[in-house]
């Protein structure tokens, strides 16, 4: 049994939508006290009020992590409104197709902006808070996309989430002297809004090549992301976990019998 988190204060990036969403719905199930931020408003106010429908305690505040200055303002906000922060879920995070032909720098700009410096702009602005805290948990939202393996027309998105991963295992390192604990989840597929849009052919072609033969769901990473946060996870850092269903570990299709 762990630990309860309930009263906890929780901030998750990118949360109005898809995986970000499903981690401000499971945190709030346990009775944490959850921001989001994103950048459409009307979605965030919807999603925070589908949740708080639900028994939760989420608000939301807009902002874009490629931005510094909002960032600090989501930060701020989280606490204003919960008395501090105890937890980060730098979640936020687009997947925008380009081959490298054809990417503009504008296009690449906007998916390390989002991706990897938002990864290190919200942790920044929360690093004081997070040190009072006493019990701060960061946890980021990778992919197994980058760090374990490639897919054309993502090579931005590929070197963003392998980069949140070099981020994570320094910053790991720096902050454990305030006990602050720096892990990630490395999804697979997961069924979420954005992967519909990419069409059912994909979606067949990817579950072929899973051994449990389905995609993950969006509770599948809630789940691992709240171990991280609980006091028995707190001996863990800068490591990671990939929750992909086993489709990172056959060499090939034929390897699956």
């Amino acid at each position: 049994m762990f630990t309860s988190i309930s009263g906890r204060s929780v901030l998750v990036t990118g949360g109005t939508k898809g995986i970000g969403k499903g981690l401000a719905a499971a945190f709030a199930a346990e009775g944490a006290n959850v921001v989001i931020t994103g950048r459409d408003r009307e979605a965030g106010e919807q999603a925070a009020a589908e949740l708080t429908a639900k028994g939760g305690t989420v608000s939301f505040v807009p902002g874009d992590v490629s931005s510094a200055q909002d960032c600090a303002a989501a930060v701020a906000a989280a606490q204003e409104r919960h008395g501090g922060l105890d937890i980060v879920c730098a979640n936020a995070g687009i997947f925008p197709a380009a081959t490298l032909a054809e990417m503009t720098a504008q296009e690449l700009e906007e998916v390390l902006g989002v991706n990897l410096k938002g990864t290190f702009y919200i942790v920044q602005a929360a690093l004081p808070a997070l040190q009072r805290s006493g019990r701060g948990r960061v946890i980021v939202t990778s992919s197994i996309t980058g760090p374990v393996t490639g897919y054309t027309g993502w090579s931005h998105y590929g070197a963003s989430k392998a980069g949140q991963l070099g981020f994570m295992r320094s910053a790991a390192l720096e902050l454990a002297r305030s006990g602050i604990t720096v892990n990630a989840v490395m999804p697979g597929n997961i069924a979420t809004e954005g992967l519909a849009d990419l069409g059912e052919d994909y979606i067949a072609t990817m579950e072929a090549s899973i051994p449990l033969k389905r995609l993950g769901s969006i509770e599948d990473i809630a789940s691992a992301a709240l171990f991280f946060a609980t006091e028995e996870a707190g001996y863990i850092t800068g490591q990671t976990l990939v929750i992909d269903g086993g489709q990172t570990v056959p060499e090939s299709l034929e390897a699956m019998g």
